[in-house]
């Protein structure tokens, strides 16, 4: 199994942006999707977005639409999460993992139960 690990977080005021990337280390990540995910405090964890591994088809939870763009650099083995137009309600711990695709699109249901260190993303003035 690819081991990843998220970075990139940090303190953002509302309307900021910020970018994380997810490294991979101990395979290659062009076979897999990957996906972000968050969690904030006494909140279940929620799927953010995204990406099939070769012909990059994104998913995205209907809170960021239109606001996180993912992307994925194979040749860096490093998948991205461009966050923009954020707002208070981003803030949490956010996670990437393998994700299981379905008819060639990506879902938002993790392959393991099995999670990083995350790196934490506060939005406050």
């Amino acid at each position: 199994q690819v081991q990843l690990v998220e970075s990139g977080g940090g303190l953002v005021q509302p309307g900021g942006s910020l970018r994380l990337s997810c490294a991979a280390s101990g395979s290659s990540l062009d076979s897999y999707a990957i996906g972000w995910f968050r969690q904030a405090p006494g909140k279940e964890r929620e799927g953010v977005s995204c990406i099939t591994p070769t012909d990059g088809v994104t998913t995205y939870g209907d809170s960021v639409k239109g606001r996180f763009t993912i992307s994925r650099d194979n040749a860096k083995n490093t998948v991205y999460l461009q966050m923009s137009s954020l707002k208070p309600e981003d803030t949490a711990v956010y996670y990437c993992a393998a994700v299981w695709t379905v008819h060639d699109m990506c879902v938002l249901t993790p392959q393991m139960n099995s999670w990083g260190r995350g790196t934490q993303v506060t939005v406050s003035s």
